[in-house]
């Protein structure tokens, strides 16, 4: 089967989205399926996402995009994200009356929400309603929107999407992601224990709360964003080490004594699974994501104030191979590639007329 993927997040961004089909796509094709993905970077007017300046916004794609569309002819197309070129796709499809899935990656009403209160807070609700509505028409025209966990789902079912809902979870690299020995401790010289957080530093993750709660050892932060420059100034006391990926980013997981995820506007939260995959325990809020992930006591703890949720995770650090072995059960892209191709709709004749 040709598969087509139009996403607004698409190489040389690195996000969850793009993660996500960087990991699937292997995976679709040692069952025989063709990919291709269709992403800004293919367009030749792009500006730059307001707040996320690598982050680049095809503009004015339509036309192109059609024609690219025809070219490839894809026996199904699966429309990722919601942004221009998620939309534009959209439109194509429902001209051309051909059925397409969507998938619910981004609390994009949550991160509107946030960026709005910062600059006009009595407008926050308003733009949030706004968002949600638009998130609502968007799905409710597919055959299929995959969501990453239930807590998801429900949302989407509250929020009135009608459309089929079908589960697509997400996998762990165990090749990159695992107990192996470190050959290169990194926190030799940081007062133990050590809380690590992964992730984009930008205000929608909620990375202050990490950085304030109480600890009675280091705090180290991997990754980059917009609101780098400025918690460095606030938090000179923390570690910022930028952005790490592949083998070097599983090192730092497995020298860190606690992941900390102080996000509650995921959908899932990949880091997290590879956080467990290498041996840490989790602390987090009750929140979509850590609550559908962490569901077993050795896995870490979930509580409204994440400095007892640190505190209490802290105490769980031996069950590291429990943790490992839970993720190997549970996350595999093997599972999601299955999943994935459940849920897309083939573009049959009657539908391509």
């Amino acid at each position: 089967m040709k598969i087509l993927i139009i996403s607004d997040a698409w190489k040389p961004q690195i996000n969850g989205v793009v993660r996500t089909y960087e990991y699937l796509i292997p995976e679709l094709e040692k069952r025989n399926h063709s990919v291709k993905v269709i992403g800004p970077s293919d367009f030749p007017f792009t500006i730059a996402m307001p707040g996320y300046s690598e982050i680049r916004l095809a503009l004015f794609a339509r036309n192109c995009l059609s024609q690219m569309i025809e070219e490839y002819s894809p026996d199904t197309i699966h429309i990722a994200t919601e942004g221009p070129l998620g939309m534009a796709a959209q439109k194509y499809c429902k001209k051309s009356n051909i059925s397409f899935s969507t998938s619910y990656h981004t609390q994009f009403p949550d991160y509107i929400k946030r960026r709005i209160k910062q600059i006009m807070p009595f407008a926050a609700k308003f733009f949030y309603k706004k968002a949600v509505q638009k998130i609502v028409r968007f799905h409710n025209s597919a055959a299929s929107v995959l969501v990453t966990t239930n807590s998801i789902k429900q949302q989407l079912l509250d929020w009135g999407i009608q459309t089929p809902i079908a589960e697509f979870t997400r996998g762990v690299d165990l090749s990159t992601f695992n107990l192996s020995k470190n050959d290169q401790p990194l926190y030799a010289d940081l007062k133990k224990p050590v809380a690590l957080y992964v992730g984009r530093i930008a205000i929608e993750k909620s990375i202050e709360d990490f950085l304030d709660m109480k600890w009675q050892g280091s705090k180290v932060v991997v990754g980059q964003g917009p609101d780098e420059t400025a918690l460095k100034e606030k938090y000179p006391e923390a570690v910022f080490v930028g952005k790490k990926t592949g083998d070097d980013l599983s090192n730092h997981y497995r020298c860190a004594d606690l992941f900390v995820f102080p996000s509650t506007t995921d959908t899932f939260g990949m880091v997290l699974v590879e956080a467990l995959a290498c041996g840490l325990p989790i602390a987090a809020y009750h929140a979509p994501g850590p609550q559908d992930i962490v569901t077993k006591n050795y896995l870490g703890v979930l509580n409204k104030d994440l400095s007892i949720a640190a505190q209490e995770a802290i105490k769980q650090s031996e069950y590291t191979d429990r943790r490992h072995d839970h993720v190997r059960t549970h996350y595999t892209w093997e599972k999601a590639a299955d999943q994935f191709i459940n849920a897309c709709p083939t573009i049959n004749e009657e539908e391509a007329a």
